[in-house]
């Protein structure tokens, strides 16, 4: 049976103690960088989310707007006496 030069084995047994500990490092980094592609993805979602209820907000504005220009001025006066009355 040949014998292996003992740099020959120096040298795997490096390589491999080196892939071993750099392991954990690696294996938190992965971790580290799907945790921020997943809290940007929630910042766009929320981003996105808020602008949508804004628009259906001003759209529900105006259409209330709309419906209270649209009523005659005697009924506008009338529901105004009621609430100051009130008031």
């Amino acid at each position: 049976m040949a014998t292996v030069n003992e740099q020959i084995t120096d040298s795997v047994t490096q390589v491999n103690t080196k892939v071993v500990g750099e392991t954990p490092a690696m294996a938190m980094g992965n971790l580290l960088m799907s945790t921020s592609q997943a809290l940007g993805n929630a910042a766009h979602n929320a981003t996105n989310g808020q602008q949508q209820a804004n628009i259906t907000m001003q759209a529900a504005t105006v259409q209330g707007i709309n419906s209270l220009m649209s009523t005659g001025t005697a009924v506008t006066g009338r529901s105004a006496e009621a609430i100051i009355e009130k008031g």
